[in-house]
């Protein structure tokens, strides 16, 4: 049996040009999906949901931002299997509170990954002071205004530290292709008219 190498040298380079490609452009392909669903009425329908008075039953604990088109599920796991439970998306740090008490509720999630989900938090820099952010949990929505957006060294562990106030926090790598610092977004119960 005689093996063709210009062919398979052909299809190798096809396949290593095609990879390349795949990788360079990958990091790209949300910010198409965020301009797509920005003009099809998507930040509308979160925010109308936001602002609802009723919370629909059975509803999974689930954190929607209509500034970053966000509406996804929060995943509760150990610490001990981190890397599991943020390749799932959304994940509650479990030596934080929860919306239900006062305290320190912190939410993780990657900026940016290969792999499903590409990077639930890519747009977290969309969000700014006074966005609005709804957390449903237990079947119960807690509606929180942003106060903080800043950027800390990776090293700084303290803003996922317990507090005297109710707050949500939540954060992820920055930037997007150097990763060596924190994204953090803080937001303090909104208060009823």
């Amino acid at each position: 049996m005689r093996i063709n190498y210009k062919k398979t040298n052909a299809v190798l380079f096809v396949l290593i040009i095609l990879i390349n490609t795949y990788v360079i452009l990958a990091p790209f392909l949300p910010r198409l999906e965020f301009w797509r669903q920005h003009g099809d009425g998507s930040k509308q329908q979160l925010t109308q949901q936001v602002q609802s008075a009723t919370v629909p039953k059975n509803q999974p604990n689930q954190l929607i931002i209509p500034d970053m088109l966000l509406s996804q599920p929060i995943h509760e796991g150990p610490i001990a299997t981190t890397y599991a439970n943020l390749r799932k998306g959304i994940w509650r740090w479990p030596g934080g509170s929860t919306p239900d008490k006062p305290g320190n509720t912190v939410l993780v999630g990657h900026r940016f990954t290969y792999t499903n989900p590409r990077g639930v938090f890519y747009y977290l820099d969309k969000v700014k002071v006074g966005s609005q952010i709804a957390l449903f949990w237990n079947n119960k929505k807690y509606i929180y205004r942003v106060e903080t957006v800043k950027v800390v060294p990776k090293t700084d562990v303290s803003v996922q530290g317990p507090t005297d106030d109710t707050r949500l926090t939540i954060y992820t790598c920055t930037p997007l292709w150097h990763p060596v610092d924190r994204l953090v977004v803080v937001a303090k119960p909104e208060v009823a008219p």
